[in-house]
């Protein structure tokens, strides 16, 4: 089963790449690497989750917003590649949890993106990760994620 048969199963599917919303290229490859910019839960133009996790978003809706930031990145990596079935690795995934200063769970909320690539990727999906609490992020994000990507050149 292809990749995007795969997201197709799980009811998915991938969005236009964004557009970047300050100075920077949405990914650079070098090698068999792909880095992905930070991504944010933009859905058609338009911030899907603002604000902070602990105080008016709960952990629920940052574990959806993370998905969004997947998708969003996957879109990308389809763009640069045009096939998501050259993924070779997903290698690490960095997210930020724009949270209220006493929430400590901004790993619950980034396992929406990890639980997300391994339903995706199975063993391909598997990462290192990072999962940070922020006081703020662009536009008042909810969360925003990075990746690194291992591709058949």
């Amino acid at each position: 089963m292809s990749v995007e048969e795969k997201l197709e199963s799980l009811g998915l599917s991938l969005p236009k790449p964004p557009k970047p919303v300050a100075a920077y290229i949405p990914a650079v490859k070098t090698g068999n690497l792909i880095f992905i910019s930070g991504q944010i839960p933009v859905v058609e133009g338009k911030l899907k989750y603002k604000g902070k996790v602990g105080r008016n978003l709960s952990v629920e809706e940052g574990y959806e917003a993370a998905k969004i930031c997947v998708l969003n990145a996957l879109s990308i990596i389809k763009d640069m590649i045009g096939s998501l079935d050259k993924v070779k690795q997903i290698v690490r995934v960095v997210g930020y949890v724009n949270c209220s200063d006493d929430f400590e769970e901004p790993h619950k909320v980034v396992n929406g993106a990890s639980e997300l690539l391994v339903k995706i990727f199975g063993e391909k999906g598997r990462h290192a990760r990072l999962a940070l609490g922020s006081n703020t992020l662009p536009l008042g994000a909810a969360i925003e994620l990075e990746m690194i990507v291992e591709v058949e050149e």
